[in-house]
């Protein structure tokens, strides 16, 4: 299924987009996470910018977006994607890396949260602490295991994930009035809503550093449009990055 992008794109000269004129349709893929950060800032640009362009989200199932993109059901996907990033970059990447490129937006890291007043919140956590906690896990693809699982493993750990969701606002949500710990982006804990209910720790373990990127298709019809998403797409993460840190 083509984009309503590709579908515009066939009827532009090449490398030109104007987008005070233009009426395109972009479609974005990303978690729930993502879009709180990004949607502000893009809107922004497109009421400033752009009144005809159009966006369309569409959520993630996957930390590999490669078919989404391959088979031009999104334009760009935006989120963690430490898998695909490594065969992108591998000396003798797979077909569908050949077709794809990527742009780093923001790095952050991943803590450890819960409600406050919870049993744990009072003193620095250990790993003890963290593995006989119970947990919910926020997955995309539903698997009951993650990054976070694999790392306990590597130290010979293991914890009990009681819940399993595909939304970090949901994990917030459920954390908030709950005994259950989880691990969410430190830089989405801003925008859940319940941020003044929560008690952020750091993990007691070593895990990998958070890499938002930006990937899409190496071979667009027209250029024009996309390259100006882009550019939308980093300004906008250049807008929430600053709240974060200020």
């Amino acid at each position: 299924m083509r984009t309503a992008l590709s579908q515009l794109e066939q009827g532009l000269n090449p490398g030109e987009f104007e987008p005070a004129q233009g009426n395109a349709t972009f479609v974005l893929a990303m978690a729930d996470a993502t879009a709180a950060e990004l949607m502000p800032g893009l809107v922004d640009i497109l009421e400033r910018e752009a009144p005809g362009v159009s966006m369309r989200i569409v959520p993630l199932s996957t930390r590999n977006p490669s078919s989404l993109l391959v088979q031009e059901q999104a334009d760009v996907a935006i989120g963690y994607f430490p898998a695909l990033l490594a065969e992108l970059h591998a000396p003798t990447p797979s077909e569908g890396g050949h077709a794809l490129e990527h742009q780093r937006l923001f790095d952050g890291e991943y803590v450890c949260v819960m409600r406050q007043n919870h049993p744990l919140a009072a003193d620095p956590l250990d790993v003890d602490g963290f593995c006989q906690a119970r947990h919910l896990l926020v997955s995309f693809s539903g698997r009951p295991f993650g990054f976070i699982d694999e790392a306990l493993a590597s130290l010979g750990r293991e914890r009990r994930v009681v819940l399993t969701v595909n939304q970090f606002f949901t994990a917030g949500q459920v954390v908030a009035h709950s005994n259950l710990l989880t691990v969410l982006p430190q830089h989405f804990l801003s925008v859940t809503g319940v941020f003044d209910q929560l008690v952020i720790k750091p993990l007691p373990f070593q895990v990998p550093t958070v890499h938002v990127d930006m990937v899409w298709r190496k071979r667009l019809r027209q250029p024009g449009p996309h390259r100006w998403l882009r550019q939308a797409v980093v300004r906008a993460s250049q807008a929430a990055l600053a709240k974060i840190t200020v």
